[in-house]
């Protein structure tokens, strides 16, 4: 905590992170478009969370979970039992290194049955068994998309190829379906992605899907294509390079917001932070 509070250190680790690194994440430059102190907070001073939602805790257990599926029909076996990937998803969860908050509404147990509902669903559903040759699962990307900056860094979830495409597959858990505009949101990710996966099938066009497991009642499974449109690519790498340029600047300041605040899991070091 002393680097947050004498100015000087502070500054010196700042320019360290960003001259000299070599890989930048996408959730690295989403986290400073939230809030550029959040992001000076983890990526810089690199404090540990002091806490994590209950819901990113669920949703790291579910995507490991499904990622133990993949990882098994990659490997030439049987896909597991809907049991074996609820064991999983516990691991997950008891393994989660921060304090985990929960809402009014949440508990672990209530949680649990939540899972248990969702990975039932997703063995028993046509998804789980793609339609192609799996050829990565959580495989991790580098490689340079925007001259003058670092190598951008990412996992892709899953990696298909099928006879007409390359499939690249996001998976993600959500209080209920996805609208248009949040398949357009989250698609710029993949969308970077897709620059560096090209070379698992490069005779191959690509296709980008999100797919999307609700945490309802009764459980839908959507898939939702991203179009891997060469102008949205190239508007995706402008606002990556400016937002990188200000990470570069050293312009760390908080962001306010009713929405972000209340779940962030550096409350107590923004309250600290001298400015």
């Amino acid at each position: 905590m002393a680097a947050l509070c004498e100015p000087a250190p502070a500054q010196q680790l700042a320019r360290k992170d960003s001259r000299n690194r070599d890989t930048f994440s996408f959730s690295a430059i989403r986290t400073y478009q939230s809030c550029p102190l959040q992001y000076y907070f983890r990526y810089v001073a690199g404090l540990p969370k002091e806490s994590v939602s209950a819901s990113l805790a669920f949703g790291s257990a579910i995507h490991r979970a499904i990622e133990l599926h993949f990882r098994r029909l990659l490997e030439g076996q049987a896909a597991p039992p809907a049991e074996a990937l609820l064991a999983e998803y516990e691991r997950g969860w008891q393994e989660h290194p921060a304090l985990v908050r929960f809402t009014n509404d949440e508990d672990a147990t209530a949680l649990g049955g939540l899972a248990a509902r969702m990975l039932q669903a997703f063995a028993s559903s046509a998804i789980a068994l793609p339609a192609g040759r799996i050829l990565a699962v959580e495989e991790t990307l580098r490689g340079a998309v925007i001259p003058g900056l670092p190598d951008l860094l990412g996992r892709v979830d899953l990696i298909v190829e099928e006879p007409e495409a390359l499939v690249i597959s996001d998976w993600k858990t959500s209080r209920g379906r996805y609208s248009a505009d949040q398949v357009d949101d989250s698609a710029e990710q993949l969308l970077l992605y897709s620059e560096l996966a090209r070379t698992f099938a490069p005779e191959k066009p690509v296709r980008l899907e999100l797919v999307v497991l609700t945490k309802t009642k009764q459980v839908s499974i959507d898939r939702h294509a991203a179009p891997a449109d060469p102008l949205r690519v190239g508007r995706t790498k402008r606002i990556v390079e400016r937002v990188w340029k200000a990470i570069d600047a050293e312009h760390y300041y908080p962001a306010p917001s009713p929405l972000s605040c209340c779940g962030c899991s550096f409350k107590d070091a923004c309250r600290k932070w001298p400015g």
